[in-house]
Parts: C-alpha cells; structure tokens; sequence
C-alpha cells in the first residue's frame, strides 16, 4: 500500500482546456496475485490475495483505451479535469492493477497514469492525458474464468465527436440514473477572465457632464465649465469601466447641449443604478473647493407626495381597473398598497443617496480641496427623481485661480477621479446599495 500514489510520470506536459464529465457505475472487479506486478496498486480489501486480470493500454492516434484490474465489485466515477488536462478514477479502497508504460514516451492520448489512496477508504487513479479528452464508454468486461473482470476505459479527442453525434460506443447504465447511452459533454473552451467580466452582470451609472453646446456653463481664468466637466466625465468613464464592474452610460460625450429633464429621463430609460452631474462652481468671493449636493429635503418630500399622487391615478390601466373590478376586488385598497410602496421607493432611493454622498465627500476629501461644509442640498432638476440615487459634484471653483488651474490638469483629474471611483466601490459593497431598487 503506497501512502500517496504510485507514479509513472513523464517529463513533458501539456495546456488544457476545460472539461467536466462525470459517469457513476456499478463494477465488479478482479483478483489479484500474491506476488504483485510493480505497477500493482494494493488496497487493504483481501488477506488472501487472488490472480488480477492483465491490464492493458492500446493506444491510436484518436482514440485510447485503457483497461483497469481490480479485485472485487466496487462502484466507481469517471470525470475530467482542467489544468493540467486529465482523466479521474475515483474507487472504494481495492486493490488495483494498471497497465505498463513503455518509457516517459506517451501511449497514444495517455501521457501518464498514477493511483494511491486519496482518501480513508477511497482510492484514486489519474491519468494525465495530452489534450482534450471525453471518456466515450466506461464499461466492465468479464474474465474467461468467469471470476475476473476489467473495467475498460475508451477516451477520444474530444474534437474527434461532434454534438449530437455518437461514434457507436454507448455507455453502461449509470446507477441510480435510469439512462442509457448517455454521450458525456464536450468541453467548453476556457474564457479569459476579461471576456467572462464582460457577461457578468453589471449595474449601470450615469455619469451627467453639465451644460454644452450654445450652453457654455460658468467661464474664468481661461477654463470654460462645459469643457472642463466632459473632460472629467470622460476620466471617470474610463476608469469605472476599467474595473470590469460597471456599465457607465453618459449623457452627453461630446459638445451638445443636453435638456435637463432629458438628462434625468436618460437616467430612468436605461435603468441606472447611480446618477452622477458632473459641474463646476463660480463665486464672487475666494471660495474654492469641492461642493457635494444632493436633493433638499423640501423638494424630496415634494417628490414622496408626487409619487404617492401618480401611482394612485396612474398605476392601473383601464383594462386593469376592470380586471380587478370584475374579480371583486377593492380597487382603492390595491391603489394604496402600490402608492405606499411608490413612498417607500423615494425612501429607500434617499437613503441610498445619503450613504454615496457621504462616501463620495470622504474620498474625495483625501485627493482635493472641499468646502468646509460640502454636503449641501438643492432642488436641482437633474436630482428629482425616486427611481435612483443622484448627486451633482461641483468639482471645483473657476472663479478660483488655484481650483481654475486643477480643472485643467490631467494629473488632478486621474487624481480626484480615482477617488470616486473608491467612492463607487464603496458605495455598491454597502448592504443598502445591494437591496433592489
């Protein structure tokens, strides 16, 4: 008995890509000889050891079969395995003998095979093979002595069968199953992880760069609002896409003017699951620094009331009033249910504005100067919505020599746009944010 696995193992080794299949079989298996052969595996499953049937290992340039001894009935599972390409036996504790191999050269699709314990009570063979590979049959052969038995194992390329075609060898009933003649899968190619990121879900953020086009925005010191906003928006846009994690949308990505309900009627079209308006700020005075607003709570409250309104008289159809008419049910009670949770709704998507604003101001505060006080609210058009959180981030002052020069700095943007990248991380790994909208 080997406390790992008994090895015949070449030097050389192979790519795979993946492939899964998996048979469950009943088997009855072989005796033993006393003297075991060197490539003899022994279990702990006999004190008398009896003769094994010879195994053996005939190998084509498509197709292999190999042809396991063991030495009692047993059930056993087949299947294969990605990286590096190989075929698993899995066995109770027997006592097994398996094929010679001539020098590290391999026998047709088999590079190498080894076996051991893998388990208390469990054995396993793996035979490491030279490219994708499907076990076509998996079936248990009897002995002339009618004693003995062989589990023979036919293993093809696994581009050699097409779907929905069948080569002629039909597999052993699985046990417990009730199916016959099942074709194991083909494998599926490996996807680089950038190409399984782009098929992941993903939520969806709407990055608003202000004004455009005839709309110039607030204009000193040689930089222009709308210029400056676009910019950053574009910053933000590559790097919240580099993460793999987000679809960002934009309202506009080049110099045209955006209609403000059209900017937030964008936003609810395409589902959004952050809204960001992206602008610049002007004083008189020597103020400078980031600003952060989000809806005031008057005009929320306005919103709730809104919601709670539109729902009420336009929630139903007039084909579902009657529907529901017909079915005697109580229309109003129906309305109020629906308007309550039209309430609930611009709760929730306050709440959720709360915990990104405040995520946004703790980044941001760390790359860029900020208003002493930069939460703030305001009725802003673009903000009154109850289907998504949204905040208007007034970058900096270009009234302001100093913020007027950051605006126009690559550096500064990289800067200041990696840190609400980490806000947006942040944000969507609160608990709050996962909740659906």
């Amino acid at each position: 008995m080997y406390d790992g696995y008994s090895r015949r193992q070449p030097k050389s080794g192979l790519a795979f890509t993946t492939l899964a299949t998996l048979l469950c079989l009943p088997v009855a298996a072989y005796a033993q000889s006393p003297a075991a052969p060197s490539n003899q595996v022994a279990g702990s499953a006999a004190s008398t050891p009896a003769p094994l049937i010879e195994p053996s290992l005939s190998a084509g340039p498509s197709a292999t079969r190999f042809v396991i001894g063991l030495d009692k009935s047993a059930q056993f599972q087949v299947f294969s395995l990605s990286n590096p390409n190989r075929v698993i036996v899995e066995l109770p504790d027997v006592r097994m003998q398996l094929p010679t191999q001539d020098g590290d050269k391999p026998a047709g699709l088999v590079k190498s095979f080894r076996a051991g314990l893998s388990a208390p009570g469990k054995s396993r063979i793996v035979i490491d093979v030279t490219m994708p590979v499907i076990v076509e049959s998996a079936k248990l052969e009897a002995g002339k002595d009618g004693k003995s038995y062989r589990l023979a194992l036919e293993i093809v390329r696994a581009d050699s069968v097409k779907p929905g075609t069948s080569r002629g060898t039909r597999i052993e009933r699985p046990a417990g199953l009730g199916a016959a003649g099942i074709q194991p899968p083909l494998p599926k190619p490996a996807e680089r992880p950038n190409i399984r990121a782009a098929k992941a879900f993903k939520q969806v953020i709407v990055i608003d760069p202000g004004h455009g086009g005839h709309d110039s925005g607030a204009q000193k010191h040689g930089t222009v609002e709308k210029d400056v906003v676009l910019a950053f928006g574009k910053t933000l846009r590559d790097k919240l896409e580099s993460t793999g994690r987000y679809k960002i949308l934009m309202t506009r990505d080049t110099d045209t003017f955006v209609e403000l309900d059209d900017r937030r009627a964008f936003g609810e079209k395409n589902n959004a699951a952050l809204f960001m308006a992206i602008h610049a700020d002007y004083a008189s005075t020597k103020a400078r620094g980031a600003t952060i607003y989000s809806l005031r709570e008057r005009d929320a409250r306005d919103l709730k009331r809104s919601a709670k309104g539109e729902v009420t008289e336009k929630v139903l159809s007039s084909k579902e009033v009657e529907k529901v008419k017909a079915a005697s049910g109580d229309l109003d009670a129906i309305k109020s249910i629906l308007s309550d949770l039209a309430v609930r709704e611009v709760d929730a998507t306050k709440d959720r504005t709360s915990v990104f604003t405040r995520s946004v101001i703790e980044e941001m505060g760390a790359s860029t100067s900020m208003r002493d006080d930069p939460d703030k609210q305001a009725a802003f058009r673009v903000l009154q919505t109850a289907q998504f959180p949204s905040v208007l981030i007034e970058l900096a002052y270009v009234s302001n020599v100093q913020d007027a020069q950051n605006l126009k700095s690559d550096s500064w943007r990289d800067k200041v746009a990696d840190s609400i990248v980490t806000a947006v991380d942040n944000y969507f790994s609160h608990q709050l944010a996962r909740l659906p909208m």
